[in-house]
């Protein structure tokens, strides 16, 4: 495996550090079993779903929600 020092992804433009993180994101979502969650991570997801099942229209589709990210940056 090849190993890149923080040194070294530093000089990567950001476009590169950027897709090396999709990178290393994508190949983390490849093994989803893998990730386990503590009890608090696990009852906060069931919150959100219950809620999000009592009332499917309360949230921001994710379009809007980086709309307004982007204009906070």
């Amino acid at each position: 495996m090849n190993t890149l020092a923080r040194t070294e992804i530093l000089k990567l433009p950001l476009s590169e550090r950027i897709k090396l993180v999709e990178d290393i994101w994508d190949s983390i979502a490849e093994c989803p079993d893998a990730i386990q969650l503590t009890d608090v991570q696990k009852t906060e997801l069931d919150n959100r779903f219950e809620e999000y099942q009592r009332d499917p229209n309360s949230g921001s589709p994710w379009a809007l929600v980086r709309e307004k990210f982007q204009k906070l940056q």
